[in-house]
């Protein structure tokens, strides 16, 4: 039972991350719009780099060739829900919200899960594996939650609202938590973790990507390419404390 305390209670821990973007609000609108496509463009990288240096590796090992089809099946998926999304929230091109911050939050969705079911099974082998992989998780965390908030505001959310849904999302790493402590014995997760590659490569190409490409002003392309390399660059760096 004290296992599953130590589980709830890192996933929660890391759930808080979300309240990152909090930062934010204290800068003036004016400067935050100029720093926006910056951290679309830390989470598109992020999400590439997640993707291809971590999910796609471990997920290699865990299942072998039958990765790819994995992944691709989760690319199909997230091409579906988008479409569905598309339809439901953005109707005779109506939109408040675009899809892509849906998208980003659905994306957000299986990847805390998953990362609640890896701090959930290495808590369940050792308790110091446990708490290196819960610091491990919140590294990677950090610039990939600022960057969603980025995403969310750019998509048409308020400040707020983009605080309390990033963080909403972020608690299903608790869910992620439980459930992996229960069913430890199953390794459902060595499937979820290749979807949610599938995810994050569609999420960040056709989503992210598209909309940073749109900047015209070649200083500000740099800037905003340079940050979309430091983005997969941090994720690279988080490898060697895997």
């Amino acid at each position: 039972m004290w296992i599953l305390i130590w589980i709830v209670l890192a996933n929660i821990f890391v759930s808080l991350l979300a309240f990152v973007g909090i930062l934010t609000l204290i800068l003036k609108r004016k400067i935050f719009d100029k720093i926006l496509l910056l951290l679309v463009s830390l989470s598109a990288g992020a999400l590439m780099g997640g993707a291809f240096l971590h999910l796609l590796p471990e997920g290699f090992e865990l299942l072998g060739e039958q990765v790819f089809i994995y992944t691709l099946a989760g690319f199909v998926f997230f091409f579906f829900v988008e479409k569905v999304l598309h339809w439901r929230h953005c109707h005779d091109d109506h939109c408040k919200v675009h899809t892509f911050a849906y998208m980003n939050l659905f994306g957000d969705v299986v990847h805390n899960f998953i990362d609640g079911l890896v701090v959930a099974g290495a808590f369940v082998i050792d308790l110091h594996l446990g708490i290196v992989t819960t610091l491990a998780v919140i590294l990677h965390e950090i610039p990939q939650e600022l960057g969603d908030f980025g995403v969310l505001i750019h998509g048409g959310f308020s400040r707020l609202k983009a605080l309390l849904m990033n963080f909403l999302v972020a608690l299903t790493a608790v869910l992620g938590g439980i459930v992996g402590y229960f069913f430890s014995s199953l390794n459902f997760s060595n499937y979820l973790i290749p979807i949610a590659a599938g995810g994050f490569i569609y999420i960040s190409a056709s989503d992210l990507v598209p909309e940073i490409r749109k900047e015209v002003n070649l200083k500000k392309a740099f800037y905003i390419f340079g940050v979309f390399i430091l983005g997969i660059v941090l994720m690279f760096a988080l490898r060697f404390l895997e």
